[in-house]
């Protein structure tokens, strides 16, 4: 049985595209990580502040940053695996870093379990299903929307 790549745009036996392995490679893409990583995390702190949760109220915040985190997550990869070609870094910045930053499903789960604690646990079971479900169209309505305006199609 032939071993599954582990990222699937990548084709290892194209010495171009291995390049991100070399150990003098890495260190500009851990660079774009965390510079995204901090862009991304500070515009969620900004919305989360903005917009605090009560103790038992749904976390509306968190809920909004998440899906439309994952939104811009299928537009992302459409656009730099299936109607482009992206300079190496891009999707390291804005992919992993912006977007990894700003959506915060580590944060949903403790949210959660605070709104339990304060005494709401149809609030914090509603908060789970409706981002897990919100979370998994918006990424599906990014790429179907991305697909359907770039001109391709799977």
């Amino acid at each position: 049985m032939a071993e599954r790549p582990i990222d699937p745009d990548v084709d290892l036996h194209v010495p171009e595209q291995r390049a991100e392995l070399r150990p003098e490679s890495r260190w500009p893409v851990l660079a774009m990580i965390a510079a995204g990583g901090a862009l991304g995390a500070s515009a969620r702190f900004w919305a989360q502040s903005a917009w605090p949760a009560r103790p038992a109220g749904f976390p509306w915040a968190t809920f909004w940053v998440n899906v439309s985190g994952c939104l811009l997550i299928g537009v992302l990869m459409v656009l730099i695996t299936e109607v482009g070609r992206a300079h190496r870094l891009v999707r390291p910045f804005l992919g992993v870093g912006v977007l990894g930053g700003f959506t915060t499903f580590s944060t949903y789960v403790v949210e959660s379990r605070a709104v339990v604690a304060a005494g709401a646990p149809v609030t914090a079971l509603a908060y789970l299903a409706a981002t897990m479900a919100a979370a998994l169209a918006a990424v599906t309505l990014g790429m179907l929307v991305t697909r359907r305006l770039a001109g391709v199609g799977r």
